[in-house]
């Protein structure tokens, strides 16, 4: 691997280790794991690698093969923000830390094994992180608390107002099984491929354009829904508390059935795209288990549609390939994949049609932005296991 070569080409030596965190998608439950909805999704073959050894002094220094600049700082001096690619490090360490005395730092090198954006590449490289500096202290985390300690990372260190969805799917996941999960209680269940099922592969589509979540309107569109939740406790009567504690899942569906006319037109399709969601996601998850994967595509494919109108995310260049998605034979059914403003399309698709897939999304998505020659990239993927070491 190129990290493991660096490695090499910087310290002069061999790495002790690796670490490995799968990217994920997930075809429906997007933008609901944050207030307590259920998801469905799968890891895929492709994730981060960090090639690493331990550092007894303390000091973790890093290196990216996606970005300039080495970055470092002590376990036990962590510092703020600083606002570059390794605050996703740095937070982890941060979390961690709390829970868990450090004594060793890691020198380490980090690869991506696809384009950056829409695939949980943040989430990706805090897991991948936390497995190597846990290693090397000796920590052996179950995967509840590797989940609990990335999203700490993440929301309260980095400031995305992330659901564990991603974190989820990166850990839980195992390779030819749906993950189901209801963000609630972290109940989930991993259903297999029904012998029915027909054979599929996941496309991934990057449109060329990357992005940070902490810098678009995530965090807006969140708290948008949550002042729609709020609003609708207030007019059903019903007992609330803070702003930052309401969440979707203790409204009822009937009751922003009958209160949702009275919401701002932004809040009320923020919820819309909520509770629609997490009907599709329970549909979903039973069209897996039957074997159905025309209707589960189908799902997945209006999960998008409610993406764009109702939760109102995706960069044009996005909504494009989205659309031409849906037009594209052989497609059983796609949206975004990640928050949804830039990044990159998945879909699952048949095996067999791959190759007029390929041409035929990339000759009409060129011609539509043609200045994405030599950045848009098409991907072919399979379902894999969550976090490992290798």
């Amino acid at each position: 691997m190129l990290c493991e070569e660096q490695f090499y080409s910087i310290y002069g030596r061999e790495a002790e280790g690796i670490a490995f965190s799968p990217y994920r998608i997930c075809p429906i439950g997007a933008h609901s794991d944050h207030n307590l909805g259920k998801i469905t999704g799968l890891a895929i073959d492709k994730g981060i690698h960090i090639a690493f050894r331990p550092k007894q002094n303390g000091v973790v220094e890093m290196s990216s093969l996606q970005f300039p600049k080495r970055a470092q700082w002590h376990i036990r001096e962590i510092g703020g923000k600083t606002g570059d690619w390794a605050d996703y490090l740095r937070g982890a360490t941060w979390a961690l830390s709390k829970e868990h005395a450090l004594t060793v730092g890691l020198c380490g090198v980090i690869e991506g094994s696809l384009p950056i954006g829409g695939l949980s590449s943040s989430a990706a490289v805090i897991l991948a992180f936390l497995d190597a500096l846990s290693r090397v202290n000796g920590i052996r985390l179950e995967a509840q608390e590797l989940i609990d300690i990335a999203f700490d990372a993440e929301k309260n260190y980095v400031g995305v107002n992330v659901g564990t969805l991603d974190q989820s799917c990166e850990v839980l996941s195992r390779a030819h099984h749906l993950l189901y999960l209801d963000c609630c209680d972290n109940r989930y269940e991993l259903i297999p491929e029904n012998p029915a099922m027909p054979p599929y592969q996941i496309a991934i589509f990057f449109s060329g354009l990357e992005h940070s979540l902490a810098g678009s309107k995530y965090n807006m569109r969140v708290d948008e829904l949550r002042a729609g939740v709020y609003a609708l406790q207030a007019l059903s009567g019903a007992d609330y508390g803070k702003f930052h504690e309401a969440n979707a899942r203790d409204v009822a569906f009937s009751v922003y059935q009958e209160y949702k006319d009275r919401l701002p037109a932004p809040w009320m399709r923020r919820c819309e795209h909520w509770y629609t969601e997490f009907r599709r996601v329970e549909a979903g998850a039973e069209a897996w288990r039957r074997g159905d994967l025309e209707e589960y595509g189908r799902l997945s494919f209006e999960s998008g549609w409610s993406s764009i109108h109702n939760w109102e995310s995706g960069a044009p260049e996005q909504i494009r390939l989205y659309e031409i998605m849906r037009g594209t034979s052989g497609i059983y059914g796609g949206r975004f994949s990640g928050a949804g403003f830039k990044g990159c399309c998945m879909a699952l698709i048949r095996p067999e049609k791959a190759g007029e897939i390929a041409e035929e999304v990339e000759r009409k998505y060129l011609t539509a932005f043609p200045e994405m020659r030599g950045k848009y990239s098409f991907h072919l993927c399979e379902s894999a296991d969550g976090v490992m070491s290798v």
